[in-house]
């Protein structure tokens, strides 16, 4: 199970980098674009287009942020140590599927294996965050039953 571990946290890794890259490009590219754009006789339309610039720029600053907020919390995600209770860097097999405890990334395939990686502070993070083997939560309206912790 540590080796499933590493692995789903290296594609956390992963996917936070790649997106850290893409959005570090957009700001640059939207940076470049705003100062290219000098006064020209189009008036309004120019200002225009600069606004939307600095919006689309804006926007992808504080699509950065959050990138950069998962990665901190990637950064305290334990996954040497087990416990008894679930906790952030958990994977945990319920009657539902297996879920990893790091950050928000969706499902994740291993070798033909279905893993729901996501944040604690998710819905069913939330819910199943402290909760121990043999215990059930209920989840739109589906219980789920867990199965063991690592």
């Amino acid at each position: 199970m540590s080796n499933i571990k590493q692995q789903l946290y290296n594609i956390c890794e992963s996917f936070l980098n790649e997106r850290a890259n893409t959005l570090h490009e957009i700001i640059d590219g939207l940076q470049k674009s705003l100062q290219s754009e000098t006064k020209s006789s189009a008036g309004d339309k120019h200002e225009t287009g600069r606004v939307m610039l600095q919006l689309e720029r804006e926007k992808a600053g504080n699509q950065f942020a959050a990138i950069q907020k998962q990665q901190e919390l990637l950064v305290k995600t334990n996954i040497n140590n087990s416990s008894t209770k679930i906790r952030l860097g958990s994977l945990v097999e319920t009657s539902n599927g297996i879920y990893f405890l790091a950050i928000s990334k969706g499902l994740v395939t291993l070798n033909n294996q279905p893993y729901f990686v996501i944040a604690p502070q998710s819905p069913i993070g939330k819910l199943l965050l402290g909760k121990q083997v043999d215990e059930e939560v209920v989840f739109n309206g589906k219980t789920i039953r867990i199965k063991s912790i690592s």
